[in-house]
């Protein structure tokens, strides 16, 4: 197997001069969605040596593989299905989730607690907080911390007798969620519901174990093995939006999910926004070493964004060997961190402005606000995100701080931005199902565009199973435990007593 670092077209990369004159990056609109790399600042002629590169790592003909159900995750055999779930002529896997999701807003629940954790949480979430408030049906809460603060919190102003559970996990033995499921049903138990297994759905890819709890068969959820956690909001992981909102919601979210497909495996390269985006990632990680990427969501509605993607990226690209096994010479995935625009404008933005990194930032914004009060609270708040990027451009002159600064020298030195910083903005036309739905499909393109220009392989995470195993191990007493966490655990035993 060539790795993409042992091409010409990464040699050819890597003798670029980064401070070489930069052009314009690419604008690109695909599924109601504007990706705008004008200010990342790319060597000219640098979109066409990444062309050479994604050809050169054959990306075309990974994405065909992976789209075919061919075996793309090599280090669990498996294939990765996630897009067959969002095509309309494929997707065969949903009417049990659609029955169950009406059956459920058909009760007269007040109240319906999702337990999962990783993708089975954060994809719930982030679809939940962000179109349920336009939802008729029960309020969903996720619960996925196994901290019980997390559980109380949630069962704190719901009543059993008007509650469901729903419990999502791939192999039904995780053990935050399975803890957490434990207490849930405990809580229904005190609070006078005599068969809360009654009141209980499963989504998982191991219906026995589901069943062996006494759940009714209609109640159990499958989805295949081959949909990776962190993709799996398509499948029926997605139900907290259709308890929400309704069936109709979710199909929109799968249309425009699939809408971005559509672009994904039929544009060119240089007009195919989550190819460029990921192929432009990898310029800034691999080769300008730039060690993180910071997302900022200027929509209330988007605030959970940062986190999701911080699992679908680092998760997925978070590798320091290839495909095949060998070690790879070259930084791979950046830290994804973040936070909301405007709040973290009082908070980060100093750094980003001043500080040493040269990082690349990342704005999304929404054109239509999701509110009815006076149009000046969207106007300031799209003013302020459009403004960061301007401002890590163009910077400050110290000439101009010295101006502004009376002639004092040492106070225009502080006052002077130097600019040249990269940033992006992703601009949606509104928040709807369809938007989003298109939204988390272009970041899930650019992290597999990134994996494919890199070697990697973004669908297994052994990294997470490690620690899973250390921690069961601990909780049980058994294994090898170090001298570190033995003190630690005695420490708090002897804090308990």
């Amino acid at each position: 197997m060539i790795l993409p670092h042992e091409t010409e077209a990464w040699a050819r990369l890597a003798r670029r001069v980064p401070d070489a004159p930069a052009e314009r990056g690419p604008l690109v609109e695909a599924a109601g969605l504007l990706f705008d790399a004008r200010r990342t600042r790319l060597p000219e002629g640098l979109v066409a040596d990444l062309a050479a590169l994604a050809e050169a790592a054959g990306l075309a003909g990974q994405l065909a593989a992976m789209v075919s159900g061919e075996r793309v995750n090599l280090s669990e055999n498996r294939a990765a299905t996630h897009m067959a779930l969002r095509d309309p002529e494929r997707r065969t896997d949903h009417a049990p989730a659609r029955a169950a999701a009406e059956a459920l807003r058909a009760r007269g629940l007040a109240d319906v607690i999702l337990i999962g954790i990783g993708g089975s949480a954060l994809g719930p979430a982030l679809l939940v907080d962000a179109l349920g408030a336009a939802g008729d049906g029960p309020r969903v809460h996720v619960v996925s911390n196994i901290d019980g603060v997390a559980l109380s919190r949630a069962l704190a102003g719901a009543t059993p007798a008007r509650t469901a559970v729903i419990a999502v996990s791939k192999t039904f033995t995780t053990l935050e969620t399975m803890t957490n499921l434990e207490s849930a049903l405990a809580w229904m138990r005190a609070g006078g519901v005599a068969e809360p297994e009654r009141q209980l759905w499963a989504v998982t890819a191991a219906p026995a174990r589901a069943a062996a709890l006494g759940l009714p068969p209609h109640h159990i959820l499958g989805f295949a093995e081959s949909v990776g956690g962190r993709y799996s909001l398509w499948s029926a992981v997605g139900i907290a939006l259709a308890v929400r909102c309704g069936w109709a919601a979710f199909e929109a979210l799968l249309d425009g999910a699939h809408a971005m497909d559509r672009h994904l495996l039929s544009q060119p390269f240089a007009a195919n926004a989550p190819q460029l985006a990921g192929a432009i990632g990898v310029w800034q990680a691999c080769h300008l070493r730039r060690p993180t990427r910071a997302i900022f969501a200027y929509d209330e509605r988007l605030r959970l964004l940062p986190a999701y993607l911080q699992q679908l990226e680092m998760e997925s690209n978070g590798k320091s060997v290839a495909r095949d096994g060998r070690p790879l010479p070259h930084p791979t995935a950046p830290i994804t961190w973040g936070g909301t625009g405007t709040d973290a404008q009082h908070a980060v933005f100093q750094l980003l402005h001043q500080g040493s990194h040269l990082d690349p930032v990342e704005f999304v914004a929404v054109a239509q606000p999701g509110h009815t009060l006076d149009v000046t609270h969207h106007r300031q708040l799209l003013a302020n995100c459009f403004a960061q990027g301007q401002a890590l451009e163009h910077g400050r002159p110290f000439e101009v701080a010295l101006a502004r600064s009376g002639g004092d020298a040492a106070l225009a030195a502080q006052r002077s931005f130097a600019g040249g910083r990269p940033s992006t903005t992703i601009l949606l036309d509104a928040l709807t199902p369809e938007r989003l739905g298109a939204l988390i499909a272009f970041h899930e393109a650019r992290t597999f565009t990134f994996a494919a220009l890199t070697g990697l392989n973004p669908f297994d995470q052994w990294g997470v199973e490690l620690g899973k195993e250390v921690a069961n191990a601990l909780a049980a007493g058994r294994g090898e435990i170090d001298d570190v966490s033995r003190d630690l655990m005695a420490r708090v035993q002897s804090s308990a007593a």
